[in-house]
């Protein structure tokens, strides 16, 4: 009877032990209990068009004479990349830090997103000076650093949520942006895509960001165990 005893309690601990070995659950979604979460799919399309391309000045054997201008990044058929999707009330957590590299007169890739009180990495493949000069929405600067030669790395801290613009002193058609928040968010892919997965049921507000365009806010609803497929059209 010793004997089974000692072996039950010892099945009990391995067993314990490998639930907790698992994978934790998303912030909102009870652990163990992933089935009870929703998703929301969706694409977003826009009637604009793609821009011209923006006519080089400077650093012409590096930069090229001319770049595609990524403001609006649109294929044949109105699907929108580089829209960022916000799902309020549902907190997700991102990288502790964000890269975003200087290559071919472009900062890559052009939209992020980034966890609010954080740091950026900033570097450069490109044997050229660059700046990577970080903006708030009112227009005040939280940095601006210099990247003289290829290679280098400089991390910066950012602060809370909200818009971020990077641009270059030295290259004025160049632009990134980071979207800082610690709502579950999800970025457009060439495609018009996006996908939020692990959401707990409920009534939401759906956000929607992009630098050129716009769209209203919107109620989303999430049933336990289903998809939500929504179609967005932007401005």
């Amino acid at each position: 009877m010793g004997r089974l005893l000692t072996l039950g309690i010892l099945g009990a601990c391995a067993c314990a032990a490998l639930a907790s070995a698992g994978e934790a659950p998303h912030e909102g979604v009870p652990y163990g209990n992933a089935q009870a979460a929703g998703s929301i799919t969706g694409t977003i399309t826009t009637s604009a068009k793609g821009l011209a391309p923006v006519r080089v000045t400077i650093d012409q054997k590096i930069c090229g004479q001319e770049l595609p201008d990524l403001a609006i990044v649109v294929d044949g058929q109105g699907h929108l990349a580089n829209a960022v999707v916000i799902l309020t009330g549902v907190k997700r957590s991102t990288a502790l830090e964000t890269t975003v590299l200087n290559e071919k007169c472009h900062f890559a890739p052009r939209v992020q997103i980034a966890r609010p009180n954080s740091s950026v990495r900033t570097t450069s493949k490109d044997p050229i000076l660059h700046t990577t000069n970080a903006q708030l929405e009112n227009g005040k600067t939280i940095f601006n650093v210099a990247l003289p030669i290829a290679g280098l790395n400089v991390s910066k801290p950012i602060g809370g949520a909200g818009t971020v613009r990077l641009s270059c002193n030295t290259h004025p058609w160049m632009r990134g942006w980071l979207v800082v928040t610690d709502d579950a968010a999800a970025i457009t892919g060439a495609d018009g895509r996006f996908s939020l997965e692990n959401i707990p049921p409920g009534t939401y507000e759906l956000r929607v960001w992009h630098e050129s365009l716009k769209s209203a806010p919107q109620k989303v609803t999430v049933v336990a165990g289903k998809p939500t497929e929504l179609s967005l059209r932007m401005q």
